[in-house]
């Protein structure tokens, strides 16, 4: 059975009027719209699915907006040309101010969940640990939190991956265990996956447990309404609640917004729309901002990447994406010392390459043309741990559109550094004829050695230096202070009663691992004490 004949459970639910499912295309808009509701949330990736299916269980009336498109497994046909503008912000072009670092992140229904790689790691205790005693975040240990993500592993079958990494994770694992590095196998959000290796494209055989195949068409089925393809514009407050919501349909082109307005009127506002969006919406908003929080301290995992050609074949479009880490320069590198970082390997895609590989014209497509034999290894770098790493600072451009200013200390840079060393030793340990840490001035290094001395005295400058990230979190910190944080632990505003954040912009910090188990089991748990407390009413919002 080829992918293309595996049924479509979502367009089969959209096309059986027995099911009842309310979903609306903004882009089909012909009026303005007025809805009322008990709860709408803005954004439909791992915070927003999981909100949907905790309040919809609760019995309560929901609706859910979400900017891009509503595509499903017959819309995915594993081709970079399709999905990076179809499925991803910004056509998977969305940078930093300065240009200096690219930020993959989706932009479909189910967000980010459809597109990631499904790499599932818990908070790690030392990130909590640093929140308890740095943010007031006590609720928020090893022990309070265990309890939902065992929920979430369980309701989107996060399990470690049982079939051998492919080589390209293999040759982390061999060269990690010639050096004594210890490293391990990832956990995987899938269920029966055929191990394709194309799951950033969004999963042709429904096997990625993502938000798209799991909460949202449960929550649909419980009465949820679905609007995509509309941009929330801006919110209105009054007398420290939110009123209503405005956004806009948008026009067939995907980018700009159309003349339809959609105006809601909800009891509760959650935002789930991710670590840029979020801020840009309650900038544009003119939420109250007493302490001048609100998009500060936005951080990225900031990731070093490295290359190299091996002898054989590593075809490393091929096979589940992401099986084999190494946190050993987490463990070893404490919070206040030299930056610490994770290393995996990332899939590695033809126009993906393309526009990360260095050189111009023949230079270029020499590296292509061994595209077959390439090896890429990344280091997310722990980012907001350490006080010249403050992480950055999204604004909104003239326009009302998000921008994030990302600027990389000293500090960060020698991080950086210190990850183009650790890898490329990997890299060789592991069989490596050439290696090339992604830096305009690096060469192709025939050993350990040269490439030791070299890196060392690389100058570690925005634009030179090849960063990347996936990972997008803070901008809207939680944390018990008010004068600290723009939201309490449980997801509200500090100032708006009314209005919460469910998602990775909560984060005071970044996580240290890929974020969207921590997102799972964090907004489970206070997306519940949401639903408990709209159950019971509170007097306040009688």
């Amino acid at each position: 059975m080829s992918a293309s004949t595996v049924p479509d459970p979502i367009r089969l639910a959209l096309d059986d009027r027995s099911r009842g499912w309310k979903v609306i295309d903004g882009a089909r808009l012909t009026r303005d719209y007025l809805i009322e509701c008990d709860v709408v949330i803005v954004g439909s990736g791992a915070g927003g699915g999981t909100a949907a299916d905790t309040l919809t269980q609760a019995g309560l009336k929901v609706l859910m907006i979400e900017e891009g498109p509503f595509r499903s497994s017959t819309d995915f046909r594993m081709r970079e040309r399709d999905a990076y503008p179809q499925l991803y912000q910004e056509s998977a072009g969305r940078q930093t101010r300065d240009k200096g670092i690219t930020i993959l992140q989706g932009r479909a229904v189910g967000g980010s969940t459809t597109v990631n790689w499904t790499s599932s790691f818990r908070t790690p205790p030392a990130t909590l640990q640093h929140w308890e005693k740095s943010w007031g975040l006590s609720d928020y240990t090893v022990e309070h939190l265990a309890p939902w993500f065992e929920k979430m592993e369980a309701r989107l079958s996060i399990a470690p991956w049982p079939v051998p990494p492919n080589e390209n994770n293999d040759i982390l694992r061999r060269g990690c265990e010639r050096l004594g590095i210890p490293a391990a196998a990832i956990r995987r959000n899938v269920k029966g996956c055929w191990n394709l290796g194309y799951c950033g494209m969004g999963c042709p055989t429904n096997a990625k447990q993502s938000m798209l195949v799991t909460t949202i068409p449960d929550s649909l089925d419980r009465g949820l309404s679905l609007i995509h393809s509309a941009r929330v514009e801006r919110l209105a407050q009054r007398y420290g609640r939110i009123t209503s919501l405005v956004a806009r349909g948008m026009d067939s082109d995907g980018v700009s917004a159309g003349p339809w307005k959609i105006r809601v009127a909800a009891k509760h506002v959650v935002l789930a729309g991710g670590a840029i969006n979020n801020p840009a919406l309650m900038l544009r908003s003119a939420l109250p901002d007493p302490h001048q929080r609100l998009g500060k301290r936005t951080f990225l995992h900031p990731s070093a990447v490295c290359a190299a050609i091996m002898d054989n074949k590593v075809e490393a479009y091929s096979g589940a994406p992401q099986t084999i880490y190494s946190d050993h320069f987490l463990d070893t590198l404490p919070h206040g010392g030299p930056m610490g970082f994770k290393l995996e390997a990332p899939p590695i895609h033809p126009i993906l390459a393309g526009i990360t590989l260095p050189g111009f014209g023949a230079g270029h497509a020499a590296w292509m043309k061994r595209l077959p034999n390439l090896h890429v290894a990344i280091a997310l770098m722990r980012d907001g741990f350490h006080p010249q790493s403050e992480g950055g600072k999204v604004a909104i451009r003239a326009d009302g559109s998000p921008v994030l200013d990302y600027p990389i200390s000293d500090y960060v840079w020698e991080g950086l550094r210190h990850a183009l060393a650790v890898m490329t030793e990997i890299q060789f340990a592991a069989g490596a004829k050439i290696v090339m840490p992604l830096h305009e001035d690096a060469k192709p290094y025939r050993s350990w050695a040269e490439a030791r001395h070299a890196i060392g005295g690389l100058p570690m400058q925005t634009l030179r230096t090849r960063v990347a990230s996936a990972h997008v979190m803070g901008g809207c910190a939680m944390g018990a202070d008010a004068r600290d944080a723009v939201i309490r632990g449980d997801g509200r505003h500090h100032q708006i009663e009314n209005l919460w954040v469910f998602d990775g912009s909560a984060f005071p910090t970044s996580i240290g691992a890929n974020p969207q188990l921590s997102i799972y089991g964090m907004v489970a748990r206070n997306a519940s004490r949401l639903a408990q407390m709209l159950r019971k009413p509170d007097p306040r919002f009688a």
